[in-house]
């Protein structure tokens, strides 16, 4: 199953899939894809299910590329932050199995936090460890 099928196989997304990184917004420049004809789509995660967990701390956006779900969440990078999107992350965790099984199955996945301004997470602190044993990656845009 593809991005597309498996975004419209998840009712709570299926209407706000969108072409290439339109769901992105302006966060679009935030993600470089190599290949655009390799973009398969991208949901805007927070903003299609913001009335149904209006009080959840809701991850930002996923997309499809070249086989691969990109989770992305864009949020400032400060280390006072990282607990919140780690909160965010439990809740996409949550979100896959009990909402989205079908993107869920979807083998290649990878988890972003790409940050909105500078990066204050120090390589080698104990926040940029406690997120890449998480399996976050921490970066200032997301190259494809």
């Amino acid at each position: 199953m593809n991005f597309k099928e498996a975004i419209s196989a998840t009712h709570l997304l299926k209407d706000a899939y969108r072409n290439g990184l339109q769901a992105l917004g302006n966060y679009s420049n935030k993600v470089r894809p190599s290949d655009t004809k390799k973009c398969e789509g991208s949901v805007d995660i927070d903003a299609a299910v913001r009335g149904i967990y209006p009080n959840a701390s809701r991850w930002d956006y996923v997309i499809g590329y070249d086989g691969t779900k990109y989770f992305i969440e864009v949020h400032s990078a400060e280390t006072s932050e990282v607990t919140t999107v780690l909160k965010k992350f439990r809740w996409l965790k949550d979100f896959l199995v009990t909402d989205a099984p079908e993107l869920n199955k979807q083998q290649k996945k990878r988890f972003y936090w790409i940050s909105s301004g500078g990066n204050n997470i120090l390589r080698g602190s104990p926040q940029a460890r406690q997120l890449a044993q998480s399996g976050i990656t921490l970066d200032r845009q997301l190259n494809l």
